[in-house]
């Protein structure tokens, strides 16, 4: 019998902006290089696995904000989803110490400019990125959204919390050239039919995710909506039928059904 592996905590944030030319909500995506292991070439949103970096900043709540009534484990995702989001994008969701805005994009750019290549190679922890710049992690800026663990038997498990969070303004964003080969503001609609065509390789939570965010007209309306909404874990369960291969997740977890076609068996 096949040990089953446990899952790894991580993170993920749907960073979202309202565009005024399409009339529609868009979301910054980054397509995956093809030679990473897991996901290798899908459009997905930024994120990646907490570490132990992220809890030596839980030691110092002076350099976060609206993480007081939040566990260990809670803050860590969070920290880890803010972290993840800076190194793969190099969008910050931080305010300068004293400051009740969000870091301007210019000092943002700046900051960037500086420490993301180090921190990506591990030349410099995100403590000392915070610490140097007097930077306090907007902790309070993430809205809870989804949470996926990825079923046993998979060779790779997440236990990944999805966050909401409205873009600092002008911070645009840009891939890392070596995670992720590309990256895009698209809105869900876009992604979805670039997922249909092939232009996209979309993962199932992806998929899901995108549909239901693509019901908000607006990003105020998507922030409204997940707000202090409880979060369902989905497991999905994986079962054969007919020749074919259906996930099974809960119905409350509001994706508009419990099984799912995703293709046929090989």
């Amino acid at each position: 019998m096949a040990e089953i592996v446990a899952p790894r905590p991580a993170s993920t944030i749907l960073l979202l902006r309202d565009s005024a030319a399409q009339g529609e909500i868009e979301v910054f995506m980054m397509v995956r290089h093809y030679e990473i292991d897991f996901n290798s070439g899908a459009l997905v949103f930024p994120g990646g696995s907490v570490d132990k970096g992220d809890k030596e900043i839980i030691a110092n709540p002076a350099l976060y904000s609206g993480g007081e009534e939040l566990d260990e484990a809670s803050l860590s995702f969070r920290i880890a989803a803010i972290r993840e989001t800076f190194e793969e994008s190099g969008i910050l969701l931080a305010r300068p110490q004293g400051s009740n805005a969000l870091v301007d994009a210019k000092r943002a750019g700046e900051i960037e400019a500086i420490n993301r290549a180090d921190l990506c190679d591990g030349k410099i922890s995100f403590l000392k990125v915070l610490t140097d710049n007097g930077m306090l992690l907007a902790l309070d800026e993430l809205v809870p959204y989804a949470h996926w663990i990825t079923p046993e038997g998979m060779p790779k498990r997440f236990d990944t919390w999805f966050f909401l969070a409205a873009a600092p303004p002008e911070q645009a964003g840009a891939h890392d050239g070596k995670e992720s080969t590309d990256s895009i503001w698209v809105s869900p609609r876009e992604a979805l039919e670039g997922g249909e065509t092939g232009r996209f390789k979309l993962p199932f939570p992806t998929t899901r995710n995108l549909i239901k965010l693509g019901k908000q007209a607006s990003v105020k309306a998507a922030l409204d909506d997940s707000r202090g909404k409880p979060v369902v874990t989905v497991t999905p369960v994986m079962t054969k039928l007919n020749g074919g291969r259906q996930l099974r997740i809960p119905r409350e977890a509001g994706y508009d059904g419990e099984v799912f076609e995703v293709g046929a068996l090989g």
